[in-house]
C-alpha cells in the first residue's frame, strides 16, 4: 500500500493505491474504524459472556442485563435520565444538606441528538444512544485525521488515526457515552484553528462546550500561540487579532454559561460545582473546589505527604516531556492546544480511573512519528493498543465506572 496524492479542480485530495487501485483516504480511516469497531464489539461480547453479573450489572438506574444493558451501563444511564426526564429544576439534597448525584452534571448536546433520532426512527435509547455514539465517533476518527495531515506526514496521519480508532480506551466510542460526539466537535474546531480561521471554528467549539467539559483548552490555545508567535516575532495580521479575541472570548464565555445556567434554573449560586462535587465526596469528604488542587487533595488523602510528592513528579515528568526537542514534532498549534488541555485536567479534574477517558481530547499525540515512523513501530504499537484495551473493558467496563 503506498501513499498517492491526486489533484483534481485545484483542490488537494488525498488518496492511498491498494493493489494498484486509488482509494480515498477518508474511505481507508473509516474502514480501519469500522474494522476497530468489530473487535470492539467482539470484545464486549466475550466481557458480557464471561461477567453477566459485574458490578456494571449494578450501576446506575442497572435494568437491563442483556447484552444492550451491558454496553449501556455506567454513565450512560444519566444520559438517559435526560432524554427522558429533561432536567431537574430543584437539585436533590440529602439528609445533611448536601447535593446529591443529579443528570446538571452532563451537557444537553448529545442527549439532545440522541432524542431526536429516538424521535425521527422510534428506536429505543439503548439502540439509539450507541448509533449516535459510533457514528459519531467515525466522524471525530476522520476529523482526527484531517487535524493530524496539517502537522504530520500522511503515513503519520493515517496511523494516528488509526491508532485512536482501535486505542485503549477506543471503546468509548461506540457505547452511550457523549465522548465521540465531543471529540467531533473539538477536533474540527481544532482543525479550524490549526489553520487560523478563528471565525470557522466558533460554531464547533460552541457546540463542543456544551457536549462536555474540555473545550476552555481551545481558548488557552489560542493564547498561547500568540505569545508563542510574539516570542518569536511573527506578524500576526490584524483579521488574526479580532478574530482570534473573538474566538477567545466566545469559547471562554461558553464555558462558563453552563454553571450560570444551572444556577439560573436551580435558584442554587453553586449548583453546577455542588453537583460536580457530590462525585467527588465519596473519596474526599466535603470540600470546597479550589482551582490547581484535585490531584493534590486525592492523594493526600490516599497517601498523605507521599501522595503529594507522586503528583509533584508526575506533573514535573509531563512538563519535562513537553519541552524535550521531540516534540517539536507537533508543532506549535497542537503542542499548545495540548498544554492548555493538560493544564485544564490538571485544574479541574479529580484524576481517578475516569483520568483515562478524560485525556482523550489529547488523541492528536497519536500523530507523533515514534508510534508509526516504521512498520515495526506501526505493528507493535496496533497491538499494544489492542492489549490495552482488553484490560481497559475489564477495568473500567466491567469493575469501575469510567
Amino acid at each position: 500500500m503506498t501513499a498517492d496524492v491526486a489533484i483534481e479542480g485545484g483542490s488537494r485530495l488525498l488518496g492511498l493505491r491498494v493493489r494498484g487501485r486509488a482509494v480515498p483516504v477518508t474511505v481507508v480511516v473509516l474502514t480501519g474504524y469500522v474494522v476497530a469497531r468489530l473487535i470492539t464489539t467482539g470484545l464486549f461480547a466475550l466481557a458480557w459472556w464471561a461477567f453477566p453479573d459485574g458490578p456494571w450489572a449494578h450501576g446506575y438506574f442497572a435494568s437491563d442485563p442483556g447484552f444492550l444493558g451491558f454496553l449501556n451501563s455506567w454513565d450512560t444511564r444519566w444520559y438517559e435520565q435526560i432524554v427522558l426526564h429533561g432536567y431537574p429544576a430543584q437539585l436533590p439534597v440529602d439528609a445533611v444538606g448536601d447535593v446529591g448525584y443529579n443528570t446538571w452534571a452532563f451537557f444537553p448536546v448529545f442527549p439532545a441528538i440522541v432524542k431526536a433520532l429516538m424521535s425521527v426512527t422510534g428506536l429505543g435509547f439503548d439502540v439509539a444512544g450507541i448509533v449516535v455514539a459510533t457514528a459519531f465517533g467515525g466522524a471525530a476518527t476522520v476529523a482526527l485525521h484531517r487535524v493530524l495531515l496539517v502537522q504530520f506526514k500522511r503515513t503519520q496521519a493515517l496511523w494516528g488515526a488509526i491508532l485512536f480508532a482501535a486505542g485503549p480506551l477506543s471503546f468509548l466510542l461506540q457505547v452511550g457515552y457523549a465522548e465521540s460526539t465531543f471529540l467531533f466537535f473539538l477536533f474540527v474546531a481544532l482543525w479550524f484553528m490549526q489553520n487560523r480561521r478563528y471565525l470557522g471554528m466558533i460554531p464547533f467549539a460552541l457546540i463542543a462546550s456544551f457536549t462536555h467539559p474540555g473545550a476552555l483548552a481551545l481558548a488557552a490555545a489560542i493564547g498561547f500561540q500568540g505569545i508563542h508567535r510574539l516570542r518569536r516575532r511573527h506578524p500576526i495580521p490584524h483579521r488574526e487579532w479580532i478574530t482570534g479575541i473573538a474566538a477567545i472570548a466566545v469559547v471562554v464565555g461558553a464555558g462558563l454559561l453552563w454553571p450560570v445556567l444551572v444556577s439560573a434554573i436551580t435558584g442554587d449560586p453553586s449548583g453546577y460545582f455542588d453537583t460536580e462535587l457530590a462525585w467527588w465526596r465519596p473519596a474526599l469528604g466535603r470540600i470546597t473546589f479550589v482551582p490547581f488542587t484535585p490531584p493534590f487533595l486525592l492523594y493526600f488523602h490516599l497517601w498523605g505527604p507521599i501522595g503529594i510528592v507522586v503528583v509533584a513528579v508526575v506533573i514535573l515528568a509531563v512538563a519535562f516531556w513537553l519541552t524535550r526537542p521531540s516534540t517539536r514534532a507537533y508543532g506549535a498549534e497542537l503542542w499548545t492546544y495540548s498544554v492548555g488541555y493538560i493544564l485544564y485536567v490538571l485544574a479541574v479534574f479529580l484524576p481517578t480511573q475516569s483520568l483515562l477517558r478524560a485525556l482523550l481530547p489529547l488523541s492528536p499525540l497519536l500523530g507523533h512519528p515514534a508510534l508509526s515512523r516504521t512498520m515495526r513501530r506501526r505493528v507493535i504499537s496496533l497491538a499494544a493498543s489492542l492489549v490495552l484495551q482488553v484490560l481497559a473493558i475489564w477495568v473500567l467496563w466491567i469493575v469501575y465506572p469510567p
